[in-house]
């Protein structure tokens, strides 16, 4: 028995077939390292980082014995504002402060 092979005598063109894709390109420019960028035309010179710092760590301190709910939270507010300004260690003091602050108004003093 032979088989018989068929035969394909048709060609198919290939530029009737239609290559329905989606492509996209970026428009935006590339972010890169904003952060830096900003804070290198920064009009601050370091010293309203201070200043804040120190105010923040004021309050703060403050809010360890008056109403230290809503001055806690002024002062961790104002830490992270000293903090992206340049005076790094004064707004971690205040916001430590700030922190414990809070948690001795809400936990520890009701039972005085």
């Amino acid at each position: 028995m032979t088989e018989t092979v068929p035969v394909v005598t048709e060609q198919k063109d290939i530029s009737s077939h239609r290559y329905d894709e989606e492509t996209s390109a970026e428009f935006a420019e590339p972010m890169g390292n904003r952060a830096y960028s900003v804070r290198e035309h920064d009009d601050h010179d370091g010293k309203t980082g201070t200043g804040f710092g120190a105010f923040a760590l004021i309050v703060s301190i403050l809010s360890l014995f008056f109403m230290p709910v809503i001055l806690g939270i002024v002062g961790i507010i104002l830490g992270f504002i000293a903090r992206r300004r340049g005076a790094s260690t004064l707004g971690a003091w205040a916001i430590g402060v700030g922190v414990v602050s809070i948690i001795v108004g809400i936990f520890i003093m009701p039972f005085f």
